[in-house]
């Protein structure tokens, strides 16, 4: 979800790579959630932040404390960041209540990017396992 609104709330000038500790496939509620707010994200693919490794970006965002404790070293990194949310993935109870998590933590992340984009030095771009981004 945080690469999808990333490119939904960025200028061109950044360039988003996501990718996860534990990669599982996209989560068909993902999917839903970020069709609401109209972020197709439907042709994005799962993949393992090894995958990444050897990639230089400009910012590292881990999203989830797993992701923190686990997320290897960048090369070249100038930043990096956490912003510890829940993973959505996790959620249990029912399909509403599992959507409704998803709602929330798509909401979270969207506050998150929006106040990012605002805040970057103009010609940054952003990078994360979970979300990131490259000039």
């Amino acid at each position: 979800m945080a690469e999808g609104l990333l490119r939904h709330y960025a200028d061109d000038s950044m360039t988003a790579a996501s990718a996860g500790t534990r990669p599982a496939g996209l989560n068909p509620l993902a999917i839903e959630a970020m069709h609401e707010v109209e972020v197709d994200i439907s042709r994005q693919r799962s993949k393992h932040v090894d995958t990444l490794r050897d990639e230089p970006f400009d910012y590292v965002i881990t999203v989830c404390d797993h992701a923190r404790a686990n997320c290897p070293l960048f090369p070249g990194s100038a930043v990096t960041l956490h912003w510890g949310l829940d993973d959505p993935a996790e959620a249990e109870g029912s399909g509403e209540e599992k959507m409704a998590v998803f709602r929330r933590v798509r909401d979270e992340i969207a506050t998150l990017v929006r106040e990012f984009v605002k805040s970057r030095p103009q010609g940054t771009g952003m990078s994360s396992p979970q979300t990131g981004a490259k000039r």
